[in-house]
């Protein structure tokens, strides 16, 4: 689903009301978390999941072009992780 779908199926929600609530609605979540995110903070949506940022450490790697091998740096690396409810509910299941 794509952004633009993702803000017209929040519009739906009575709660929200209309589509530029809805646009500015989810910016405004995704700016917080990606906010959260470069300070280095946890942003767990009980149930849901959990954004983090993990430290990648440098690796090896190999040029496809020249086949010279090269340091691939390392860095931060934003990572979600789902929660129980989320998983269960992808599965077809009931919530635990």
């Amino acid at each position: 689903m794509k952004k633009a779908a993702f803000i017209d199926l929040v519009a739906s929600d009575p709660r929200i009301g209309n589509r530029k609530a809805a646009r500015d609605s989810v910016e405004a979540v995704l700016d917080a978390i990606s906010s959260a995110l470069a300070d280095r903070e946890e942003v767990p949506f009980s149930g849901f999941g959990k954004f983090t940022v993990a430290d990648r450490k440098p690796r090896q790697g190999i040029n496809p072009r020249t086949g010279e091998r090269i340091t691939i740096p390392g860095g931060p690396l934003p990572k979600f992780s789902a929660g129980a409810a989320l998983k269960a509910r992808v599965r077809g299941e009931r919530a635990l």
